[in-house]
């Protein structure tokens, strides 16, 4: 139970799983999409509305991104979207950037 009023229309989940992204403006229709999201980073929480991953790279505020994040389990279904970054900070305690975004829209598997 919580002692605090929330804030957000969506409560974050603490996530720590492996996220592929790319920019789609990079994109070519004749190459599979799994070649094209060649940008790894670990992704940190994830809500009804956004998400955040700490990237090796400093990546743009404003830029869009297509994001794959593939589960450990056949239960949970992968999540592909496309998402716009809306916060970037270089980590404290650490080499990588924390990169805020939030999904624009799901894209087809």
């Amino acid at each position: 139970m919580r002692n605090y009023d929330e804030k957000r229309d969506f409560v974050r989940v603490a996530v720590d799983s492996a996220i592929s992204y790319g920019t789609p403006d990079d994109m070519d229709d004749d190459v599979a999409v799994e070649t094209l999201l060649d940008q790894q980073a670990i992704l940190k929480n994830l809500s009804g509305r956004g998400l955040m991953f700490i990237a090796e790279n400093e990546v743009e505020k404003e830029s869009l991104l297509d994001i794959k994040v593939v589960p450990s389990n056949d239960l949970t279904k992968p999540l592909h979207a496309r998402v716009r970054v809306v916060r970037v900070m270089k980590q404290r305690h650490g080499d990588g950037f924390e990169v805020g975004a939030v999904i624009q829209s799901m894209l087809d598997d």
